[in-house]
Parts: structure tokens; sequence; C-alpha cells
């Protein structure tokens, strides 16, 4: 059974400075997530995952809430890779969308447990009224405009005389009232790309503006941790993964349908050599990489091989620096190892902006655990500090990306999970409330697409990607708590 210690953390409240809230008349509508998950007394891990490629998905046809398509030989295959990876785990109940796509995938994952699947209308797709069935390029000839609206300016679309992605935020706001209300500890959801998106978006008091923007590919499976406190019945809710998928989260060229020349991939630096914890929480991971450390780097390495990188900006630290050189290493290799024609020149630079040991060496700190959402156990102004430093970061690294050049240009960033956690939260407009909400395992990797450039918006393609990692990976649903093994 899946278990989680609830550790010290700043009060998690509706985030009202944030300008990138939910609208007024969204956070009067109806409580956020954040206060309904007040009446959890246990820890609870919920799962979410999109069902595999259907027909018309494959057709490139609008679905919407309808149900006349179903899983392609493609989309079964992909919803047993899920049902491997999530193999381990001994989830309470599985809610599901009751459509056919949605429901066979969750047969195949849920495969010969016991417990109960319980179909949830709330958890259909979007709905997309007069869209649905349309081929795309007929909804761009039949309906112009408003099928441009769509495109671009999806939260105050209206069609019908409806606005469908204000009502999915409703929907998932109210499927949460049910996920948090069930015993359960350990909850499988397998619905949709856009309530799914909506369902973590909501979770984290994200609006409407943050539809398209959290990725959710075929049989992408997305984590979150809802850890209530001692204190005053405050708890911390975390995103401990983002749409990690049955295959290569860095081998496509789109996101979210649309093509994208600029893509910035962070990667955490590999396990050290600190004594007392995984990650070197006790001296916070400045010592040489370890033995699995190494294996994490060469791991990240051959992933990022599908990749001509042009540029690995890391910390100045050692583990930073040994991260990176195995990067570039393979990458010059690249045509010795049959992965292009001729070689590679990577640019190596280091940033000190990306430095965090000298906010850590004068922190307090109230646990040593690394588990989801760690960085709460930090007080309010070591997270500024470290929020403020991925300020500076997050400018000349888009500065970086920036470049005259056609071609596609990929800029990798190697640093310790708090100031990649920092870059997360620049790239999606949020305040240092914000930085508790996410978690980064040792040799993860994130995805940032700009498909737009880099002056563009950031799509999170994924965060914490462990998959690569092989039999070194860490367990999509793993426990963080009382593990020596890693």
């Amino acid at each position: 059974m899946l278990s989680l210690v609830c550790s010290p953390t700043i009060s998690v409240r509706r985030r009202s400075t944030s300008p990138c809230r939910a609208t007024l008349r969204e956070a009067e509508a109806t409580p956020s997530v954040a206060e309904k998950a007040r009446r959890l007394r246990e820890a609870k891990r919920v799962v979410l995952v999109r069902h595999g490629q259907s027909t018309w998905n494959e057709e490139g046809r609008i679905q919407g809430s309808s149900d006349f398509s179903v899983l392609t030989s493609k989309g079964e295959s992909q919803a047993e890779t899920s049902r491997q990876m999530l193999l381990s785990d001994s989830f309470d109940v599985c809610f599901t969308s009751p459509l056919i796509r949605s429901k066979r995938t969750a047969e195949i994952i849920w495969g010969s447990r016991p417990e109960e699947m319980l179909p949830d209308s709330d958890l259909r797709e979007i709905d997309l009224y007069s869209f649905q069935g349309l081929l795309k390029h007929e909804g761009k000839e039949r309906y112009g405009s408003l099928y441009r609206q769509w495109q671009k300016d999806a939260p105050n679309f209206t069609i019908d005389g409806h606005y469908p992605v204000r009502q999915l935020w409703d929907r998932a706001r109210n499927c949460w009232d049910r996920i948090l209300a069930h015993e359960g500890k350990s909850v499988l959801v397998v619905a949709h790309n856009a309530v799914n998106q909506a369902l973590v978006a909501t979770a984290l008091d994200l609006g409407t503006e943050y539809f398209r923007i959290l990725l959710q590919s075929n049989c992408g499976v997305s984590v979150l941790d809802f850890t209530p406190q001692d204190q005053g019945g405050t708890f911390n809710i975390c995103l401990n993964r983002l749409n990690q998928t049955p295959n290569s989260p860095v081998a496509s060229g789109t996101s979210g349908g649309r093509k994208t020349k600029s893509r910035m991939i962070l990667v955490c630096h590999g396990a050290t050599q600190s004594p007392g914890s995984e990650f070197g929480l006790g001296g916070m991971g400045y010592e040489a990489l370890n033995m699995l450390g190494v294996i994490q780097s060469q791991k990240t390495a051959e992933l990022l091989l599908d990749l001509k990188v042009n540029c690995i900006v890391s910390s100045p630290r050692v583990p930073a620096i040994d991260t990176a050189t195995a990067i570039s290493e393979v990458q010059e290799a690249a045509d010795c190892l049959g992965a292009d024609c001729v070689p590679r020149y990577v640019e190596r630079k280091q940033l000190f902006d990306l430095e965090v040991q000298p906010i850590f060496q004068k922190a307090t700190k109230n646990s040593t655990t690394y588990q989801s959402g760690w960085l709460s156990c930090f007080n309010q102004s070591t997270l500024k500090e470290l929020w403020t430093k991925s300020v500076s970061a997050w400018q000349a690294l888009l500065e970086d990306l920036s470049s005259e050049s056609e071609e596609e240009k990929i800029l990798v960033v190697v640093g310790h999970p708090a100031i990649l956690t920092g870059l997360l939260c620049q790239c999606l407009h949020l305040s240092v409330d914000w930085m508790p909400s996410f978690h980064l395992d040792p040799g993860s990797v994130s995805v940032i697409d700009f498909p737009d450039g880099p002056a563009g918006r950031g799509v999170v393609r994924c965060t914490n990607y462990t998959a690569h990692l092989g039999r070194w990976s860490i367990p999509i649903t793993r426990s963080t708590v009382d593990d020596e093994a890693f």
C-alpha cells in the first residue's frame, strides 16, 4: 500500500496575490480544491492517466465529449505499457470517464484488481458541441474566426451559447469533491486530455488561462500528492510529476499539435555522495556524483541523443558540471553512436544564477526528508531567495535560447532541483507560494516548449520524467518515505 508521511510545510491557501490566479468569477463560484481538501485526515495520492490513442485521434478529428471513437491498436499498446508502469501500485479505487476510449484504457490498466471502478460523467472530455466530429481542417473552413478563437483564446471561446473551457474547470472542481471524499489513499483516475489538464490546474489553483499549458499525451501519467499537515488543518498539494509518457518525452517536435522550434530541457543532476540522504539533502547535494548519480547522468545523456542539443548551461557545482559533461560527450559522439552522420558541437556554459548553495548554507529547515513537496520544509525567506534567483536565471536562459537562426534550438539546463523548480514557476508565471507545489527527483528531466519562440508563453511538456533511468528509475508513484534502497 502506498503511504506518505506528512512533513512540515507552509500553509497552502487560496493564492489571491498571484496574477495567474483563477478569475474572480471562478473563485466565487465554488471553493478551491485546497479548501475542499481540508477534510482530509490522511495523505492521498491521485494518479491521472489520459486514454490511449483513439481512432479519432489518429484521424485528426475533434472528439470533445462524443463517444464514437475507440482505441487503436497503438492505443491498446500504450494502455498496456501504462498498466506495467503502474503494476506495483495498490490502488484503492479507479475513477473513470464513461466514454468508451477512456473506459477501455481503464480496464486494461486496472487488470484483475478486485477494487471497484467508478464511472463519473464529469470526467468526460470537454464539451465542444458543434465542433465535435469535424476534422480539424473542416473546423477551420466551416467556422473561420470562431475556430481561430478556439485555437488562440480557448478560455474565452464560446460556441452554441456555451463557454467550454470554463465549464470544464467547473466540472474538474466537482470531480475533486468525489475524489477527495473517497476513503482510498491511492486513487487512479483515467480520463481525457482536456479534463486531466483541468484536474491538474484546479488542484494547484490555476485558472482557465492554463488550458493547453500543462500537456497530457496519450496514456501520459500525472501524479498529485495531497499531504495534510499537523498545524491547524493546513496541508500541501504537490504535482509530483506531469505527463510521464510510454514513449520518449523529447521525440516529438510538436507541443499539443503545434510545431515548436525552441525547447528548454531541465535536467536534475544525479544522486550525490552526501551522507544521510537520498539526494544529498543533508549537504544539499554539492558533493560529487555517487555511482547511482553517474548512471543517471549517462541515462539522461542517452535520452537526449535523440535531439541535437545546441547549448548546455549548468550550475558551477561539481554534480551539475559532471552531468553536463556526460551529456555533451554523448552529443559530440553522435556520429560514432550512429545517431548522426556528422559530429555535433555543443556549447557549454556555467551560470552562477543557477547556484543555490549559499542560500541553503544559511537556511533553517524543519525536515531532512526528501519527499514530494520537500521545499515546504524551508521557511518563506529561503523560498523567496530561491525564487528571486530563479528570476535572474530564467531571463538569462531565455536570452540564450533566443536566436536569429531558423533552425530548432534546444537548450539543456542542469542544476539542483530547487533552482529548476524555480524555473518552472517562472515559466508558468507563478509566485514564490507555488514552489512547494512541484517535485523533481535526481536524474529527472522536465521539458518546456516555446511554440511561439522564447518571447512567447512556455508550454510544459512534462515534469519529473524518470522512465529513461530504467531499473535505476524512481518508480512512478514510489513512496518517498523510509526507502533505504534509494
